[in-house]
């Protein structure tokens, strides 16, 4: 992979560590990840000034991908609301790689070195390590992992979309603007009950999230998206992942949250997967 799309990739991760961490933290994780998926458009609106629309070709891509993140953020959100994100989390983020990365493999062509391979699913190990702060305590939700699974699923499913859509759009960064603001607009059709709630408490009680947590996620998944046109998309995939190693710095540091082995090992299987995916050829 590229120095400069690896370090880009590393920023993002960075910013959706952090977007991760406002919805975390608001008592309402339903109207969190609206403000997010609302807060996207801003953003968006102003990014269509300065690059150029996407291809029609693309368009299909845009619809698709409007939908399945719609279905990922409402998912995530049931999945925060009945789980701990100690466990939702790793089995979310964790699943998606292999996922995206066994589809590539069948039906993309994409093929990765044995290397590369190696770094993929030693990010995703680091990641899912961490059902052991669950198991080690004994508290295991079933009904959390359920929808965590389903979570991975949308993940992947969008990633795969949007890599292909960014690919034939002549413009990356256009074609993540008009899609996310089409996501917005499938969340709140998709949500019809709770969005009237959420719409009203939004500005008074999510601001900060809408204005921060929002411009946050569209820059960390446009920088994404725009990498999909420069590496395989599951190297992107896997590398991205690696906001686990933020969202826990940002957890100890901020959060006040206790680190423990299991954190430990986690960070360090990830680290080691990214290091090995720069080095990879």
């Amino acid at each position: 992979m590229d120095h400069t799309v690896f370090l880009a990739v590393l920023a993002a991760a960075f910013f959706h560590a952090g977007w991760n961490a406002l919805v975390k933290s608001s008592a309402d994780k339903y109207l969190g990840m609206t403000a997010i998926a609302l807060g996207h458009v801003p953003p968006a609106l102003a990014a269509l000034i300065f690059v150029p629309l996407p291809a029609w070709s693309s368009w299909p891509y845009i619809v698709a991908s409007a939908l399945l993140h719609a279905g990922y953020q409402i998912f995530l959100g049931w999945s925060y609301r009945v789980g701990d994100m100690s466990q939702v989390y790793p089995i979310a983020r964790g699943t998606a790689p292999i996922l995206v990365t066994i589809i590539s493999f069948l039906f993309l062509g994409e093929y990765l070195t044995q290397w590369q391979l190696v770094a993929v699913i030693t990010i995703a190990i680091g990641i899912m390590s961490l059902i052991l702060v669950r198991s080690r305590d004994g508290l295991r939700n079933h009904h959390a992992a359920r929808l965590a699974v389903a979570t991975s699923l949308f993940i992947a499913g969008y990633t795969l979309v949007d890599g292909l859509g960014a690919r034939v759009s002549g413009s990356p960064i256009g074609f993540y603007a008009v899609a996310t603001t089409f996501n917005a607009l499938a969340f709140l059709a998709l949500t019809p009950r709770a969005a009237p709630q959420a719409l009203r408490r939004l500005w008074p009680e999510a601001r900060n999230v809408f204005i921060i947590g929002g411009a946050a996620s569209f820059l960390a998944y446009a920088i994404a998206v725009w990498a999909f046109t420069k590496a395989p998309i599951a190297l992107v995939a896997a590398l991205r992942e690696t906001s686990i190693i933020f969202a826990l710095i940002i957890g100890v540091v901020v959060m006040k949250e206790r680190l423990d082995l299991p954190k430990v090992v986690a960070t360090f299987l990830t680290m080691l997967g990214a290091a090995l995916l720069r080095l990879a050829r």
